[in-house]
């Protein structure tokens, strides 16, 4: 409890420090909201323009896949506000030797790396993309189970792609340049925008079992429009165990491996 503590105090600051240069730029705050904004339309948009094409892509209809987007849109919003920042200053702050300074202080590594950029323009678009998300909860008509679970598996799918970003981030410890690395993480998400049936057999099983992005999003939200569904949940939990034991293990090995730029 008292380590919990500390670790609050400590985001505390991270996020204050954050609101302050954020709002240290008030064109690029506001810019960064029509951004998100934009992007959150343009989802949207494009599932509705399928779907006055077709009657129904795979066994959902056009009320279903708009319910799925918002769901991811939603995690995506988490994302976007709590760790996206941090990835691209990791890779930078690799290059010139940075990182040697936050594995110098007292706490987690992966805590003090991912958690200390918060991106406070994504934020104030928490309205809309829940906003998003009830209004398609409701024309899918969810049970009240549903609607009591949904927050939860929000938060699970976050933390299931977070991990899975942080296993891919590790390689930048290797490669040192992590452009490419950070653009490989994008098309992951990607991957994850988009219901698990659309792929192939054989693409299925391998982003499900192996490397689980698909689980993201379609575990959760095949459980909320069926609750007898409710397998996909185990598999979003198991997904999650196993991927952070995998992310310690390889956090460790990479950290062992390191060689600092400013040496």
């Amino acid at each position: 409890m008292k380590s919990f503590s500390h670790y609050l105090g400590v985001y505390k600051m991270f996020i204050s420090t954050s609101f302050s240069m954020a709002m240290s730029f008030r064109l690029n705050f506001v810019l960064l909201i029509l951004m998100d904004l934009f992007f959150y339309f343009t989802s949207l948009a494009t599932v509705s323009i399928i779907y006055d094409h077709v009657q129904t892509i795979g066994p959902w209809s056009k009320e279903q896949l708009m319910f799925f987007t918002s769901f991811m849109l939603c995690v995506d919003h988490l994302h976007m506000t709590l760790i996206s920042e941090s990835f691209w200053v990791f890779s930078r702050d690799l290059k010139i030797g940075n990182v040697d300074f936050v594995l110098l202080k007292p706490i987690s590594s992966i805590f003090s790396i991912f958690f200390r950029h918060v991106r406070p323009s994504s934020l104030c678009n928490l309205i809309v993309v829940w906003g998003c998300l009830f209004y398609y909860a409701n024309q899918v008509d969810l049970s009240l189970m549903a609607w009591v679970c949904m927050p939860f598996l929000v938060l699970l799918s976050f933390t299931l792609l977070a991990i899975l970003e942080f296993i891919i981030s590790t390689s930048m410890f290797w490669m040192t340049e992590g452009m490419g690395i950070n653009f490989l993480r994008m098309q992951m998400q990607n991957l994850a925008r988009w219901p698990d049936f659309i792929y192939s057999k054989l693409s299925r099983r391998v982003l499900k079992v192996f490397f689980p992005v698909l689980l993201i999003g379609s575990a959760p939200v095949h459980f909320l429009l069926d609750q007898s569904a409710w397998i996909y949940i185990i598999y979003l939990i198991a997904a999650i165990f196993l991927s952070f034991i995998i992310m310690n293990k390889l956090w460790s090995v990479a950290l062992r491996q390191y060689e600092s730029a400013s040496s």
